[in-house]
């Protein structure tokens, strides 16, 4: 788009910034925005008019850009985690002294058709990969690559459809009441389901039997785990092409955590989609990964086919992972002491402390100046 470098209402014209002998001076610029400026800009009558040149084609012409993949098993990898590292900034947007990074130099490459299962302990950084794969985090473009793109930066990802989060609860914090308060109305459950426009009615029907949702269900009438079920459907009700889901399946019961998992088995293998699913619950989960990744730490400790591990043809699962956290447990334990003297003595030399903050408490009538652990605690310097 052209930008005009010249003065605004300069005194003397000829000794203006971006003039010559008076004249302004028009610098050119090169991008997206800029091809369509000049396109919108250019008239309509004088490109019909011209003539097509067609340029001879030789054995030594190469393209100068490939064809996009057709489908999703055209790409060598659908996610792309590079030498990851991430850290939750402090006040200040830099990240906190004395404390690691959540992620630390994560590799990982999924193919498609993948089902990734994410294990790990508690704290381990898991809900932080999965919202730094959804592009909630920003980091270098190169870092985490979704479908070719960046995940943070490209937000077509998103708005497609073809990048899904699905996590947390359907809660919101009320002033004065509580935190974590249901979402809840008084309308049926076909009404959220009715509100994701161009959902294909067949698809709609087809999650709605899988999950076992009644249409009629009252919302603010429902269970935690009906409530979850249809959270899961509107998630699932635009076709994916990577899904992200973080502990969703807490709330269902033993047929329709099932249930859910075949549907989501076939949907990777018939579409060559890629879902990476964190859980703690994995009881008849051993048909369904054809990766595993193990997260402990904040790095990856182990990433492998579900074809590699033995204890899985054996239906182990839950023992493999118990002898995995048991051995991360002791490590952590013998660590502790040394990590937290580190810790302290890079908080102490960066000058950094907490210290509470002289406001209210959120959602309540209470003072914070005297809670030592507040919870609207800020950092200072």
């Amino acid at each position: 788009m052209p930008v005009p470098v010249s003065v605004t209402h300069p005194r003397d014209p000829a000794k203006s910034l971006g003039s010559r002998n008076g004249e302004n001076k028009i610098m050119e610029t090169s991008g997206p925005f800029a091809r369509l400026a000049q396109a919108s800009n250019s008239p309509v009558q004088e490109q019909a008019a011209a003539p097509a040149v067609v340029a001879p084609v030789s054995d030594t012409d190469v393209p100068m850009t490939s064809a996009a993949p057709q489908t999703l098993w055209d790409l060598e990898s659908v996610v792309e985690v590079n030498s990851l590292d991430f850290a939750y900034p402090g006040l200040d947007g830099r990240p906190i002294p004395g404390l690691p990074p959540v992620v630390k130099n994560m590799n990982l490459k999924l193919p498609p058709g993948s089902c990734c299962l994410l294990v790990g302990p508690n704290g381990a950084g898991k809900t932080t990969l999965l919202k730094t794969l959804a592009g909630k985090h920003m980091v270098p473009d190169h870092m985490v690559r979704v479908l070719g793109k960046s995940a943070f930066h490209d937000t077509s990802l998103t708005t497609s459809g073809d990048l899904s989060y699905v996590g947390g609860n359907w809660t919101r914090d009320v002033a004065f009441a509580g935190y974590s308060i249901p979402l809840a109305g008084d309308f049926p459950a076909s009404k959220m389901l009715d509100s994701v426009r161009g959902a294909d009615p067949a698809r709609k029907e087809k999650l709605i039997q899988v999950l076992d949702i009644n249409p009629e269900w009252r919302m603010h009438m429902v269970s935690d785990g009906q409530r979850r079920r249809v959270q899961i459907a509107v998630g699932l009700l635009q076709p994916f092409k990577v899904l992200l889901l973080d502990e969703i399946t807490v709330d269902l019961d033993v047929l329709g955590r099932s249930q859910l998992m075949k549907f989501l088995q076939e949907e990777c293998r018939l579409r060559g989609a890629v879902c990476i699913y964190a859980t703690h619950i994995f009881d008849g989960l051993g048909f369904w990964p054809s990766h595993i990744a193990y997260v402990a730490g904040g790095e990856l400790k182990l990433f492998k086919k579900a074809e590699e591990l033995p204890e899985l043809k054996e239906g182990r699962l839950l023992e493999l992972v118990v002898s995995w956290l048991r051995v991360e447990r002791e490590e952590r334990r013998r660590l502790e002491p040394a990590l937290k003297a580190a810790k302290k003595a890079a908080a102490e030399a960066a000058g950094h402390g907490y210290m509470t903050n002289n406001g209210w408490g959120a959602g309540t009538l209470n003072s914070t100046v005297q809670l030592a652990n507040s919870s609207n605690a800020v950092m200072r310097n």
